[in-house]
């Protein structure tokens, strides 16, 4: 070819562009974002709303399903979720893949305009955003000392002001914090003795606590703005605010109520090691490297805290940047293990250390080019896309491999340098074009993926890709020129090493066995079939799962009190649980714990629930791993009473959701309550179902208030009237904002806390009539105690109850169809329908998308080596190496004791595109020896001796390339290990029998294409 003639005529140009590529390769990896996975772009958009001291069913029926109503007609929504809870909803849209998401959000918020002024008064402002993982904090830091007025207002006032001037900083959300508050506290009885409403308090303060323009005057040439002040400036003003009564009668607002100046009640606690902190969440800019931020942010705590009082400190709580270095570290060091054994395999093979530096420099010129290549691509340096790189450093040589031999083999046969190098090269490279295409052309049904599934599949792709582009063109070009300038002794005969013996003997064994093949073809052809069968039987002994998980050394600990349970409850029962995590300080470096609070999503705002975020130490200092130690400490926590625990590894895996969730729908909450009850009984005694949970088991108590509405019509009352009452006197109001050095803090109206505590203060409360009459709120209604919701889902407008279940001892495909096959049995009422979701949905999506891809992908193997060949017999017989990949891949999950996944899958269509390449030199060396005159049966015999050497080299350098990926060494290995473990069996299983069943294979096709054209000669 020209290309090769032209390299080696040209060294010089050859070595300048090189050097081009290695210094833009050097320049791209130092821009490189780094990170643990990918950027997942996920279809999804959240609309979060507040409505404070609100049961889930007004949620629902006041906030969720207007929202739903309003955005359910917008182009692209495919799924709507919402999620209604006590003080707030939760809307979740799905859009269909493609969608752009930028122009939908404006669309669903002109639609949130127009039905906000329609929610209730004390709802908050909608508030709509984009879901995406990004948006999980990189660093939490913990802001700690003795006074927490004096903690939150430097958090507000300097901490958080200058983390977010801190480059790559998105934004910074404060946890913990007090939040400042002037109470007037009435007194009911001074009230009722002065004849004073809490109407009119509240006029007279809102009248009093005003600001205004009320036009202008002239002075001179000047026009001057008349502004009358009114706004209070101390607590005094309040304090002496004058409240004038129906009766005539004029008091001050202290003479009827307490005025002071404290913080709002809240139902959360934040806590670090034990101690009440203010803890400072920080979120990185979407364009930002993730450990650049983190760097940045811990160089910079140390100038913070040299600003803040002795007493306070800044300390990192949890930096996710940790795990991402070593996770990326761990890769690295796998990639450079994974080199410096194909260097030995081919020094072992080449006997040669200049041959084996021509051969070895395609690894650093592959990988260096790969870098430059993902910076123009927008990728990042994560555990995939390095893990790609570690998978193909073995593919890497291949191509230069099979090259170099042929170079090799013209120089025995007595050409110059630099005609074996032009002729050696030209001849093969055709055949390694085809086989490097066959490996990358497997990527291109990534189109038809979607989901996770494209999300870890496409970096993977194309770093794999770009490696093996980068190798192939460093094959045809770099290496036959430096054949012709470097190998001239390499290439001479010398004296015979250990190794040339042992592989003769190979050599030998290898031609006698393949000559016995030939001999036996049909037993070759059954013992093949019945190995591929007995393989396939014994799948389901592996079992499925979604992706695998990593250990990155955090766990969390549930702590659940009974429903309505008070924060201080709480409180005592996460003191137990420090007093056993101290007992294990050796192991523990931090925990955060956060009592009530939560996010939306997770459903946590009551008192009665609290999250343990721990941090391990580093796995260097540790014997134990996450999982034992979660074991461990899950049994001591169990002698804990009064509260329900759990313990859980937080895992590096992206899988969505729990592992089994059942999604029962129907019309009514009710209905759904009862029949998932019903569920959980009904799956609870199938095998590899643990701690199946009920949504409708996590109630809370609730005291129901029946207004009597003829009664209270009889006193001119109405239940919205006597609602706002029972709300005045229970939850307050806030009746006005004083502000004080650029602050607004509320002033809110209440009742003392000990009239709004118990049943009775609720029933022997005083209502006002419109006629002047005051009645026990007892005599206008009753009172019934009830089990209500956490939390209310609907799902694409109708109501939906979820059951969820761990998984444990089995395979999650296998529980997933049996209670699947449980369910079906049930009787379910007219209307109601279940369905299984969470990871075992997003499984079985993603393998049905993946199977589609594997199937495109043998296809396209095929159109290539057609186009290769020319032919559509010779490619039929290279296919045939594929489905002994089966046997590999069996074999190495069932040795290795992985489940078949995401991971492996890839490794299946991976492997779509490397087994035939041995096939490919094998057939096409074959069919160049017939057209040089041997008959078939020495073609096949010399073609499988001659090219023994290369397919061995080729498949041990990316075989053992692999082991590091296999053994799963270092941190965040064990997603690539089904891939690694995959391929690495697949791989060697498959070239026995390319070496072995290709040839029987070859004659049987020989055979009938002559009885063919025997037959077309006769007509």
């Amino acid at each position: 070819m020209k290309l090769v003639s032209l390299s080696v005529r040209r060294p010089v140009g050859v070595i300048m562009i090189v050097l081009a590529i290695i210094a833009l390769g050097i320049v791209s990896v130092r821009n490189l974002a780094v990170d643990l996975f990918p950027k997942i772009d996920l279809p999804i958009a959240v609309i979060a709303t507040t409505y404070e001291d609100a049961a889930p069913e007004e949620v629902e029926n006041l906030i969720s399903k207007p929202i739903e109503s309003s955005i359910s007609s917008i182009e692209g929504i495919e799924q709507i979720q919402s999620q209604s809870q006590t003080d707030s909803s939760l809307v979740l849209m799905m859009f269909k893949n493609g969608t752009d998401l930028d122009q939908a959000l404006l669309d669903v918020r002109e639609r949130i305009d127009q039905v906000k002024d329609f929610l209730p008064e004390r709802a908050g402002n909608p508030k709509i955003m984009r879901f995406s993982p990004d948006q999980l904090p990189v660093i939490w830091i913990g802001l700690t000392g003795k006074d927490a007025e004096i903690l939150t207002e430097l958090a507000d006032d300097e901490v958080v002001p200058f983390f977010e001037r801190q480059e790559g900083v998105a934004s910074v959300t404060v946890e913990g914090a007090k939040t400042r508050e002037i109470q007037l506290v009435l007194n009911e009885s001074a009230m009722m003795q002065y004849g004073i409403q809490t109407q009119e308090i509240i006029q007279a303060i809102n009248s009093a606590n005003k600001s205004a323009s009320v036009g202008t005057i002239e002075k001179g040439t000047q026009d001057l703005q008349v502004r009358i002040t009114g706004e209070y400036t101390s607590l005094t003003d309040i304090k002496q605010t004058i409240v004038q009564s129906e009766s005539g009668a004029s008091v001050q607002v202290q003479d009827v109520a307490e005025v002071t100046d404290t913080f709002k009640k809240t139902n959360s606690l934040t806590l670090v090691n034990g101690e009440p902190s203010v803890v400072l969440s920080i979120l990185k800019k979407t364009d930002a490297n993730t450990v650049d931020v983190a760097k940045n942010i811990q160089k910079s705590l140390a100038e913070i805290n040299g600003s803040l009082p002795e007493d306070v400190n800044l300390n990192v709580i949890i930096d996710t940047s940790d795990f991402i270095q070593e996770a990326v570290d761990s890769v690295i060091q796998n990639i450079l293990i994974g080199g410096v054994i194909s260097v030995l395999v081919l020094l072992l093979f080449l006997k040669s250390i200049r041959a084996t530096i021509v051969i070895g420099l395609s690894i650093p010129i592959a990988i260096i080019s790969t870098f430059a290549l993902m910076y123009f691509t927008g990728e990042t340096l994560n555990i995939l896309t390095l893990g790609g790189l570690a998978l193909g450093i073995g593919m890497m040589v291949d191509s230069s491999i099979v090259i170099l031999e042929n170079i090799y083999s013209y120089r025995q046969k007595g050409y110059s340098l630099f005609d074996s190098a032009t002729k050696g090269a030209a001849e093969l490279t055709p055949a390694v074009i085809a086989s490097t295409t066959t490996t990358l052309v497997v990527f291109l049904p990534i189109v038809y993926v979607e989901g996770i599934a494209s999300d870890i599949f496409t970096p993977l792709a194309l770093t794999v890709s770009f490696s093996l582009l980068a190798s192939l063109i460093v094959a045809i070009t770099l290496v036959p020129m430096l054949s012709s300038k470097l190998l001239s002794k390499a290439m001479e005969e010398g004296r015979r090493y250990w190794f040339d013996r042992f592989l003769e003997r190979v050599n030998n064994a290898y031609a006698g066995v393949l000559k016995k093949v030939l001999k036996f073809r049909k037993t070759s052809i059954l013992t093949t079939i019945l190995l591929i069968v007995g393989s396939i039987a014994v799948t389901p002994l592996i079992g499925a799962e979604f992706i695998p998980a990593g250990d990155q050394g955090q766990m969390e600990i549930r702590v659940e009190t009974r429903p309505g349970s008070s924060l201080e409850h709480t409180e005592d029962m996460i003191t137990q649980v420090n007093d056993i995590l101290h007992e294990t300080d050796d192991l523990i470096d931090v925990s955060f714990v956060t009592v009530g609070g939560g996010d939306f999503a997770s459903g946590t705002t009551s008192g009665n629930v609290a999250n343990f975020t721990i941090q391990l130490v580093p796995a260097s200092e540790r014997d134990t791993s996450t999982a034992a130690f979660v074991q461990q400490l899950d049994e001591k926590l169990q002698s804990i009473a009064g509260a329900e625990i759990i313990v859980s590894e937080m895992e590096a895996g992206i899988g969505m959701g729990a592992p089994i969730q059942v999604q029962l729908n129907g019309p009514e909450h009710e209905v759904l309550r009862e029949l998932s009850e019903r569920v959980v009984e009904e799956i609870k005694g199938i095998d590899g179902v643990y701690n199946p949970e009920s949504e409708a088991s996590l109630g809370v108590p609730q005291l129901k208030v029946e207004v009597d509405r003829d009664k209270a019509a009889l006193y001119g009352l109405t239940v919205e009237g006597i609602q706002s009452q029972i709300e005045m006197h229970f939850i307050g109001q806030v009746i006005t904002i004083f502000r004080e050095e650029g602050r607004e803090i509320d002033v809110s109206l209440m009742y003392p806390e000990e009239d709004r505590q118990t049943i009775s203060n609720l029933e022997d409360m005083k209502i006002n009539a419109p006629n002047g009459a005051v009645l026990p709120l007892n005599e206008l209604a009753s009172f019934e105690e009830v089990q209500g919701p956490v939390t209310l889902i609907r799902h694409n407008q109708q109501a939906q109850m979820n059951v969820t279940s761990e998984v444990s001892g089995r395979d999650l495909r296998g529980v997933a169809r049996d209670i699947e096959a449980h369910l079906e049995g049930m009787d379910l009422p007219e209307g109601y329908s279940f369905s299984i979701g969470g990871e075992a949905e997003d499984m079985a999506e993603s393998f049905s998308d993946l199977t589609l891809a594997l199937i495109f992908s043998i296809f396209l193997v095929y159109a290539v080596m057609a186009v290769q060949f020319e032919n559509f017999l010779f490619p039929f017989i290279i296919m045939f190496s594929m489905p002994a990949t089966v046997v590999g891949v069996v074999l190495g999950l069932l040795v290795s004791g992985l489940s078949f996944s995401i991971p492996a899958f890839i490794g299946i269509i991976m492997l779509a595109g490397i087994v035939v390449n041995n096939s490919i030199v094998l057939v096409d060396y074959i069919n160049i020896l017939r057209r040089r005159g041997l008959d078939r049966y020495e073609a096949i015999v010399e073609a499988g001796r001659s090219r023994l050497r290369p397919i061995l080299m080729t498949t041990l350098t990316t075989v053992l390339a692999m082991i590091p990926l296999g053994l799963a060494l270092g941190e965040g290995a064990e997603m690539q290990q089904p891939l690694a473990i995959t391929i690495i069996f697949g791989l060697t299983v498959s070239s026995i029998f390319t070496l072995l069943l290709i040839p029987v294979v070859y004659t049987y096709f020989d055979d009938l294409t002559k009885k063919v054209l025997r037959r077309k000669s006769n007509i």
